[in-house]
């Protein structure tokens, strides 16, 4: 029985996609998935399954939450390994001092065809993007000129193709203490 996280794109954000996450849990107890447990309202999911394929699981998951949601959203899926590595990295070590800032992981669904060069950075949305691990890009957010913090998501999708789903490090932070430890440093198949 492995641990995964699901992290659903663009759901209960700024009105789009609104859903009850009694309704995401039911939707992957329905999809085979066990002792699921959502963390904040943004479409985070932990759950338990002795399936191998990720590919199948997020087919079955899609289409419990079509069912629910009338579209399946997009989903990103690591293992509680993965992000225990991230966590145990410190992607952040030296930026988590500096005041004023937020700090985001940006998961993206597949790697990118090339590595920029970093730190890539967004002037307009005072973003800067400090490095990468695998599927998994690290940027620090600042204030922009109208007081509020720059949000990653469209910027790294952009720069790096694909679908991204981005998260506050506080809350990756949280969705890792809430997972079985330790856990061998799995991947999911496929995966760097």
């Amino acid at each position: 029985m492995s641990t995964y996280i699901a992290f659903l794109r663009a759901v209960n954000v700024a009105g789009h996609a609104s859903v009850r996450m009694s309704d995401v849990r039911d939707a992957f107890a329905a999809a085979g998935c066990r002792n699921v447990r959502t963390y904040i309202q943004s479409g985070n999911v932990i759950f338990e399954s002795a399936e191998r394929s990720p590919g199948a699981i997020l087919q079955r998951v899609r289409t419990k939450l079509r069912d629910v949601m009338g579209d399946a959203p997009e989903i990103i899926l690591r293992t509680a390994g993965e992000l225990q590595e991230l966590i145990r990295r410190a992607p952040f070590k030296g930026a988590e001092a500096e005041t004023g800032i937020k700090l985001y992981v940006a998961f993206l669904s597949q790697r990118p065809r090339s590595r920029p060069d970093f730190p890539l950075v967004s002037d307009k949305e005072a973003l800067e993007v400090v490095g990468m691990s695998g599927r998994d890009v690290f940027v620090v957010s600042r204030r922009k000129a109208n007081g509020l913090f720059g949000f990653p998501n469209l910027f790294i999708e952009q720069e790096f193709g694909g679908t991204a789903t981005s998260r506050n490090w506080s809350t990756v932070t949280r969705i890792v203490s809430m997972c079985p430890k330790p856990q061998a440093s799995t991947k999911i198949k496929g995966n760097p």
